[in-house]
């Protein structure tokens, strides 16, 4: 009974964190963990090189990630509604670091694959979590940047980690081994912070029944969330683009062979995003969604355009106006919808967001992979952008619909 009574007096004691070091440090977990997702872009073609697999394995690497994210935030979105933010972040931080060390450690592909299903269940299980958490931590005169920081997390996070392992990819003799181990050490880093970081969530009964794969969607935003939901899916496709298929795309119509190039290109369009996000917050989220989806269109011009012409440039500028697009869209649904649900159904809120975008993201690498090899890169990324143009057209006019009621 005394031991029992020592560990509940040790248990209340913890020293946490503040909760404004507390919002920095989540930031930047969330951020790391996102670093972590796209660092594998610009590496896959190296393994492909040392190892011999087929092209089709690159996509299928990057689209099992989003599959195996989509499921575990079915599972566990909701989760940290019930028993809490910080579990969930100490457990899922915890488990991206095994992916790290699995990917560090990888004799074959097939250990790269089950990395990024590792990987893609860490990442699903601190979305929604990591989300709110930050939210919730940001003091009162910083909770418009809490939620500024849900948009540009993903964005600025795969940005970095593409740039980060592209750069070494070019310089570093051995840049495999390098980005695994500095990536597990901010994972370890990131573990630890969370355990002394204050929880923000009261628990609720119902731990158990929240494991059930299901969409929690609050009624009051649903419309709303509909009209966001093509604006989605083209940002999140868009990503897949330049991640997933510009890589092949410049060696096959461009000629381009240096990884480094992939690597920017990919940078500029995520990094675009990230800015647009971060420097919108005076424009009101209706006029935000518009002009990023607008953009997102004007982007797969561009893009389906730089292949038709075979100009860089032009896929330069794709690059910068389609990932501007995404930044303001998803900043602007995110800004609309955090605001009209209570603490406890942000969670499920960030769940039908993610649930959304890592759909439209698996499933498209997986069909370009299959593309690929029949049609070629050209082709497959000039149906992409056409599709990518479609998608995104119909969300502007369900926006301006909406805008206008």
């Amino acid at each position: 009974m005394t031991a029992l009574l020592d560990r509940t007096d040790t248990a209340v004691r913890r020293p946490y964190v503040s909760r404004g070091v507390g919002f920095a440090g989540i930031s930047a977990a969330m951020v790391a963990i996102l670093v972590a997702a796209g660092a594998p872009t610009p590496l896959l073609p190296i393994y492909q090189h040392q190892w011999g697999f087929a092209p089709w394995v690159l996509t299928l690497a990057f689209g099992i990630y989003a599959f195996a994210l989509l499921v575990s935030i079915l599972v566990f979105g909701s989760l940290s509604d019930h028993v809490g933010r910080r579990p969930l972040m100490i457990a899922a931080l915890g488990l991206d670091l095994v992916a790290m060390l699995i990917f560090l450690a990888a004799p074959d592909v097939g250990w790269i694959i089950a990395a990024r299903i590792v990987q893609g269940v860490a990442t699903g299980a601190a979305s929604s979590a990591l989300s709110a958490a930050v939210v919730e931590l940001a003091p009162e005169r910083f909770k418009k940047l809490g939620a500024q920081m849900t948009s540009m997390a993903p964005l600025g996070g795969l940005a970095i980690g593409a740039l980060f392992a592209g750069l070494l990819a070019e310089f570093a003799a051995n840049a495999a081994f390098e980005v695994w181990f500095a990536l597990a050490v901010v994972m370890a880093a990131g573990t630890v912070f969370a355990v002394f970081t204050p929880e923000t969530a009261t628990r609720k009964p119902g731990a158990v029944k929240a494991l059930n794969p299901r969409i929690s969607l609050p009624r009051q935003v649903r419309r709303l969330y509909w009209t966001t939901v093509p604006g989605i899916v083209g940002g999140f496709t868009t990503m897949t683009l330049f991640m997933g298929l510009v890589p092949a795309l410049l060696v096959a119509v461009f000629g381009v062979r240096s990884p480094i190039v992939g690597s920017l290109l990919a940078f500029v369009a995520l990094g675009a995003g990230t800015a647009a996000s971060a420097f919108s917050s005076g424009v009101k989220a209706p006029r935000l969604r518009f002009a990023g989806t607008s953009a997102m269109v004007a982007g797969a011009v561009l893009f389906v355009g730089s292949i038709g012409a075979t100009s860089l440039p032009l896929l330069w500028a794709a690059a910068v106006v389609g990932g501007a697009g995404i930044g303001a869209s998803f900043a602007g649904a995110t800004r609309g919808l955090v605001p009209e649900v209570a603490p406890h159904e942000r969670a499920g809120l960030f769940t039908a967001i993610f649930f959304v975008g890592y759909l439209a993201m698996g499933t498209s690498a997986i069909v370009a992979g299959i593309f690929i090899g029949v049609a070629g890169a050209a082709a497959t990324a000039v149906g992409f952008g056409v599709f990518n143009a479609v998608v995104t057209l119909i969300g502007l006019v369900a926006i301006a619909r909406f805008n206008r009621t």
